[in-house]
């Protein structure tokens, strides 16, 4: 007679390798553990289910089930017939679509396992009342002795990777259910079975290599086991991608689109996978070329400290819209405060008038993965708080948390605006954003050793260290990025780290550069903003440099001053946050002024500094101070030129039975300054004068230029009121005896008509860019008739006079060339597309229209642009 005590068997079933197999086991395991171990049932019925969908995703035969109880614990086993596919775990945020089966094993079950023999795998987990130890986690597959080939990837962003990674699983998962469910998205089940395949065997490699990593390194450089037969396997997974990003595309799958920087770095991935296993070598991400919107403009993952200790005016907001970050120069721009922006809708600082665009663009951007703006410069208004519309650059890119999700991140410089009697601009102008630079490209880079050992460098390194460190300074757009550009040089050939400090307008200090050679997640960004003022208390280093004295050798971190200095003390605090041992600062001096210092430190108290450095340091800070002064000097020039700008915008008129917008914006690449220029005003005889016009240049000189030929323009027109040809005649005049070398484009238009109308457009066309017409159904014409010669080449010939009818709620635009024309692009191309742009607009209101023609055509535009548009209507 058998024991009575003794366990029953397991109770036993098998699966076929389909989706809906996840949902039987689940039923299977609650009918036996029901009864005998209700307590933990829950569990083992999502352990079993993770365990099941991952054999039908990547084992792929039939499986079997195995669940038993004993003295209260729960064992399930879960086998394949594909031993040699082990688990393979996969570090994911908890929000992941895919991933998530083993983590979840490692976070519930008491006590786990993998079993292999034979033609069979079993993955086994036990659970216990009241939990136990957990084992360590899932450890990933080592390839096998001398059966891989390596493969380099250099400079691996890891929050890009993760999110790519998570995107690549979601994507084969969906086309493994689809296909389960007998949808045919063009993808045989033998491709689709070696794309499951081969990505389980990049991320186990990943995996395996992310673990001789440090965790907070941003940038990795890994060395990957591969098979070495993986190459066709790679391009079939490449191929499958791009049938399931289309399908994704067509809303086919449950998931959306890769972003334009995920599809970039696959591409990447699977180029140096398929290249390096053919013999070519290891190009690194961070130097291949690319399309805006998915380049590494941003090498680090997001976050959102980044974005508050920025001076640039940056917003962030998240996959939903909303707002996430902020920081003070934006809250600034758009009159809130920076607290009371988080959490709100993107919306709340976009107009009214293009709030649908918006999310029509952004819903676009999530559905289709195409990127319209993103990694682009273009113009646009954003609202103030008080309703008026500042108009800003916008430059948007996206980025990936260290976790895998994706945040848009914009940048907002303040552009010129037409001044409108309700409204004030802003008088805050940003820094350029910093650009971030790629290093050279190289095979696997190795981890240098630090600083030079020597105490005094060689004379040729000494020379090619001081030239490009005032190379850096000089060919830089910028007067921060040049200093990070310097800081980057004096880290790699001199020091561990460096500072900037520099004064202010209002003698104000300000921390503007701190480089580190190896940062490893030391928070550079905090050590920089504004610093305490400098007192007659301060007698520190940094006091002592910013008053004239040095170079200074530091042997030691400064020591607590008696009396506290908060100056001193934030600059003992720079030093023990780097972990400085040894420093030279000293004061960088122009036009016998002290305007600022500079900080170089080491951190390796057996390559200090000594006196032998102090003649180095004192000429690389000679250089410095020139590149920082002529810097200064050509930010003053612009601002000068960009006020002189915004004040020559002329406020438009009012006209009852007339619309009137216009728009300006500077170059989107050179100083924000030009010759472009528009106008308009009522002349004594009631017709309303339109004027667009373009100086040839993009200095304060053509700036100069421009409001001369506008003021002689406005005071010949109202004091003659002659036809329009009559009048360029005698600007013409006038600009040759006055400026005989500038020359300039130019229309004169007049709108006739009464009220009620009709309406014609007298216009006469020095050299300029014909009118566009644009009827309220939507046809357009391009109004060429009156043209004529530019201004400035010969007074004496006639100039031609153009008469159009223009109907009751056309538009007519005036613009200038910075708004269409683009390099390797012919004139009636760029004129075609701008007639398609305004047939689409040809019933917006005219805020609307100008604003989505800046926003579709204005982009990343290199020259000037002006626009200025009529629409005759009954009177409002």
């Amino acid at each position: 007679m058998g024991d009575l005590n003794a366990p029953e068997p397991p109770a036993q079933r098998s699966f076929p390798p389909e989706p809906r197999s996840a949902a039987r086991a689940r039923r299977f395991v609650r009918a036996v553990l029901g009864d005998t171990a209700p307590d933990l049932v829950d569990t083992a019925e999502l352990l079993v289910s993770e365990l099941v969908t991952n054999a039908v995703l990547h084992a792929r035969t039939e499986i079997k089930v195995s669940v038993g109880a004993v003295d209260g614990a729960v064992r399930v086993r879960v086998g394949d017939r594909l031993p040699s596919r082990v688990p393979v775990p996969r570090d994911c945020p908890p929000y992941a679509a895919t991933g998530q089966g083993l983590a979840l094993v490692d976070l519930l079950a008491s006590r786990r396992g993998v079993e292999t023999g034979g033609d069979t795998k079993t993955v086994w987990f036990e659970l216990r009342p009241g939990g136990a130890p957990r084992p360590s986690p899932w450890e990933p597959p080592a390839p096998p002795p001398g059966s891989a080939a390596t493969v380099t990837l250099v400079d691996v962003p890891g929050a890009l990777y993760a999110a790519a990674q998570q995107h690549r699983h979601v994507l084969l998962r969906e086309l493994a259910l689809a296909a389960a469910a007998g949808e045919d998205l063009g993808v045989p089940p033998e491709d689709l079975a070696a794309a499951h395949d081969v990505s389980d065997v990049i991320s186990a490699c990943v995996t395996l290599a992310l673990r001789g990593e440090p965790a907070e390194a941003e940038m990795r450089s890994l060395s990957l086991g591969l098979p070495p037969d993986a190459g066709p396997a790679v391009e079939t997974l490449r191929h499958v991608l791009d049938v399931a990003e289309e399908a994704a595309r067509d809303e086919r799958l449950l998931t959306l689109p890769a972003l334009p920087r995920s599809r970039a770095f696959h591409t990447w991935l699977f180029d140096q996978i398929t290249g390096q296993l053919a013999g070519a070598h290891p190009t690194a991400w961070t130097v291949v070329p690319r399309e805006p919107g998915s380049g590494p403009a941003e090498l680090v993952p997001w976050d959102a400290d980044h974005v508050q200790a920025g001076r640039v005016p940056t917003i962030a907001a998240d996959e939903q819209n909303r707002i996430i970050a902020v920081n003070g120069p934006v809250a600034d721009l758009v009159g809130w405060h920076a607290d009371d922006l988080i959490g709100l809708p993107l919306t709340t600082l976009i107009p009214e008038h293009l709030r649908k665009r918006h999310i029509a663009a952004f819903t676009s951007l999530l559905l289709s993965g195409e990127p319209r703006i993103l990694g682009r410069s273009v113009p646009l208004p954003a609202l103030h708080r008080d309703g008026r519309l500042v108009p800003v650059r916008l430059f948007l890119q996206s980025q990936e948390t260290a976790d895998g999700r994706t945040v848009f991140v914009a940048q907002l410089s303040p552009r010129a605006a037409a001044p409108d009697p309700s409204s004030r601009r802003p008088g805050r102008r940003p820094a350029v954003a910093q650009e971030q630079v790629a290093p050279p490209p190289a095979a696997l880079p190795e981890r240098t050793a630090g600083p030079r050992a020597e105490a005094v460098m060689p004379a040729l390194e000494r020379l090619t260290l001081l030239t490009e460190t005032g190379a850096a300074l000089s060919n830089a757009t910028d007067l921060d990025e040049g200093l990070l550009r310097a800081g980057r040089i004096l880290t790699e050939r001199l020091a561990d780290w460096c500072a900037v400090d520099l004064f202010t307008e209002d003698a104000r200090v300000e921390r503007v550069c701190v480089v580190h050679r190896a940062p490893d997640g030391l928070p550079l960004e905090e050590l920089e903003g504004t610093l305490p003022p400098l007192s007659e208390t301060s007698r520190g280093p940094l006091a002592r440099a910013l008053s004239g004295a040095g170079p200074l050798l530091l042997t030691d971190p400064p020591r607590p001053a008696q009396p506290p200095s908060p100056l001193d003390a934030h600059y003992r605090e720079l030093f023990g946050r780097l972990r400085a041992n040894s420093a030279v600062v000293a004061p960088l001096r122009a036009r016998q002024e002290i305007i600022g210092a500079l900080t170089v430190a080491r951190t390796d108290r057996a390559r200090p500094f000594t006196e032998e450095d102090l003649p180095l340091v004192d000429d690389l800070v000679r250089a410095l101070a020139l590149g920082v002064d002529n810097a200064r000097l050509y930010q003053e020039t612009r601002n000068i030129a960009e006020r002189l700008q915004r004040s020559l915008l002329p406020v438009l008129p009012e006209v009852g039975y007339l619309g009137l917008a216009a728009r300006y914006a500077a170059s989107s690449t050179t100083a924000q300054v030009g010759g472009d220029w528009y106008d308009s005003f009522v002349l004594p005889s009631g017709d309303t004068a339109l004027v667009i016009g373009d100086v040839t240049g993009h200095n304060l000189d053509a700036a100069i230029a421009m409001s001369q030929l506008r003021s002689m323009l406005r005071g010949i027109a109202v004091d003659r009121q002659e036809p329009p040809e009559t009048v360029l005649r005698r600007l013409d005049m006038a600009n040759h005896s006055l400026y005989r070398e500038a020359t300039a484009t130019c229309i004169y238009g007049l709108l006739k008509g009464a009220e009620e109308g009709p309406w014609d457009l007298v216009h006469s066309s020095a050299g300029h860019l014909p009118p566009l017409l644009t009827t309220a159904d939507g046809h357009t014409r391009f109004l060429e008739d009156g043209s004529g010669v530019l201004l400035g080449l010969d007074p004496d010939l006639p100039r031609p006079r153009a008469t159009d009818a223009v109907p009751a709620g056309a538009t007519v635009l005036l613009y200038t060339d910075g708004l269409i024309e683009r390099r390797d692009e012919s004139l009636d191309r760029a004129m075609e597309r701008l007639g398609r742009h305004a047939a689409a607009l040809a019933r917006e209101p005219l805020d609307v229209f100008c604003d989505e023609l800046l926003i579709g055509l204005g982009a990343d535009s290199d020259d000037d642009i002006a626009i200025l548009a009529v629409r005759p209507g009954p009177p409002s």
